[in-house]
């Protein structure tokens, strides 16, 4: 496992533990002095050791954005106002008159959900390939401009493998990635997840706004979409060439596109999951079948396209490992001649 993975995942674990643990020892109370002293360390947690973690698991290891402290501090802010004793939750009342603003929001982000879907559905009917190949072409290397790219081309991206009629054209796969994502169980686990997310939200917002209920649940019911485009992906369309590039997909989440000059050498051959710094393993197995060597490191997309990462080395779990090593043969030799 990858350092940057790790370190996310050892976060997520240790919000889930501190919020879940401070929340059932939070005294209702604070009529004692050990009252006093379990609110103070489950405070210090909150708003020191929470954001710490967060600062040097996501952003410092994971080399993301500052601003996103904001984040960890809000989340905080709202699990006092919800969890500690009346007489200090008064100070974090400014989160109950944060809804009205944030109705806002989710009402703009609904207008902008509808129109970026009217959108997609007019540009991915005749598109040929990953609507994401276009966006990386057009802006390069600049960071910024990519990750807002992807998120704007997210929409048509989601429509246009959903929908067979819009993919007809794509670019014929040369193999596919072993992925729990291109198997019938995984979908339909995650459309199960998905609905219930949906309907869930509905029942805990609506006593607190029906706009904002309603809007929720409707974003949500949007990863439908999505949910489908990721196992459609994963099964028909994890590794193809467009344009001189590999394109590769681990799924919806994860995106690379490779120049092809940029490949300096593939070889097919078992190698058990252990991986340096700078290589990137996909795939489920024990084992990868095929690795792909890059003369200068390559852009890893992960999360949608908002985490991104240089890699040295790509190594795959694939089905058909000497196909793909063949057909990346013939296709550096075309580009040679």
């Amino acid at each position: 496992m990858r350092s940057k993975v790790k370190f996310r995942l050892i976060f997520i674990l240790f919000a889930i533990i501190s919020v879940t643990l401070g929340v059932h020892w939070t005294p209702e109370t604070l009529t004692t002095e050990v009252d006093k002293l379990s609110l103070g360390i489950i405070t210090a947690v909150y708003f020191a050791l929470l954001p710490l973690a967060y600062w040097y698991c996501i952003i410092k290891v994971g080399e993301q954005k500052l601003w996103k402290l904001l984040v960890i501090f809000s989340l905080s802010s709202l699990i006092a106002r919800l969890s500690f004793p009346a007489d200090i939750a008064h100070y974090f009342e400014f989160i109950a008159w944060l809804r009205y603003p944030i109705i806002g929001v989710l009402i703009i982000i609904e207008m902008y959900l509808i129109v970026s879907i009217v959108r997609g559905l007019l540009k991915v009917r005749n598109v040929n390939g990953d609507p994401r190949v276009g966006v990386l072409e057009l802006y390069g290397d600049d960071e910024k401009k990519l990750s807002v790219g992807f998120i704007l081309a997210s929409e048509a991206t989601n429509w246009y493998y959903a929908i067979p009629w819009f993919s007809r054209h794509h670019p014929a796969a040369i193999s596919s990635i072993n992925l729990w994502s291109a198997k019938p169980w995984h979908l339909c686990l995650m459309l199960s997840s998905c609905l219930f997310a949906c309907i869930s939200s509905y029942l805990i917002l609506i006593s607190w706004s029906l706009l904002a209920a309603i809007i929720v649940s409707s974003i949500l019911s949007l990863s439908l979409v999505m949910l489908v485009a990721n196992h459609r992906l994963a099964k028909h369309y994890s590794l193809y060439f467009l344009r001189s590039k590999l394109v590769v997909n681990n799924a919806i989440w994860g995106f690379m596109a490779i120049e092809l000059d940029n490949i300096d050498s593939v070889t097919a051959s078992l190698k058990p999951k252990h991986i340096a710094e700078g290589e990137l393993m996909l795939g489920r197995g024990e084992y990868t079948n095929i690795s792909i060597h890059f003369k200068k490191p390559q852009w890893y997309f992960g999360g949608l396209g908002q985490l991104t990462e240089k890699i040295d080395t790509l190594h795959l779990s694939v089905k058909n490992p000497e196909k793909l090593r063949q057909a990346l043969q013939v296709q550096n030799e075309e580009q040679a001649a």
